[in-house]
């Protein structure tokens, strides 16, 4: 049995502006799982981008938060919500490739990452690793959550 997931977020920006203040835009790509089989025993493993682009120069730092589940609630499993079922399918969002630490806003065991040095002719872009772990027994169908990323100048 396979399942079509795709993840779908949301972007909403904290854009901090002033005299002192960098003002800030963000783009991401979003992270498409494409199928998930429930026999299959290793994780499913994908990728997105945060980029983050700043009007200040000399180049600001920018905090980048990606807040939890809006299915779960939570960030420690982060879940998909089937779209024709009530099945819900664990997965999460990291900061590194070894998909160890998980991203978030710095509370609840997860971290946030910091983008350096960012300026609209200098552009900073992060990997968002997503993984969803093996072994979920859910329904055939589509699945996605929502999900707020937060950049702080």
């Amino acid at each position: 049995m396979k399942i079509f997931v795709r993840f779908g977020a949301a972007v909403f920006c904290l854009l901090l502006a002033g005299p002192a203040d960098a003002a800030c835009k963000v783009a991401t790509t979003g992270i498409d799982f494409g199928s998930y089989d429930v026999f299959v025993t290793v994780p499913l493993d994908s990728a997105g981008t945060v980029t983050v682009s700043c009007d200040r120069n000399p180049p600001t730092d920018v905090t980048v938060e990606i807040g939890p589940s809006a299915s779960s609630g939570g960030f420690q499993p982060r879940t998909m919500r089937s779209a024709s079922a009530s099945d819900r399918l664990n997965y999460n969002l990291f900061t590194n490739a070894s998909r160890n630490v998980v991203w978030g806003d710095g509370n609840a065991g997860t971290a946030r990452v910091v983008l350096v040095k960012v300026n609209k002719n200098r552009p900073q872009t992060a990997t968002i690793y997503g993984r969803i772990p093996p072994g979920q027994n859910v329904s055939v169908g589509s699945y996605s959550d929502r999900i707020t990323v937060t950049i702080t100048p």
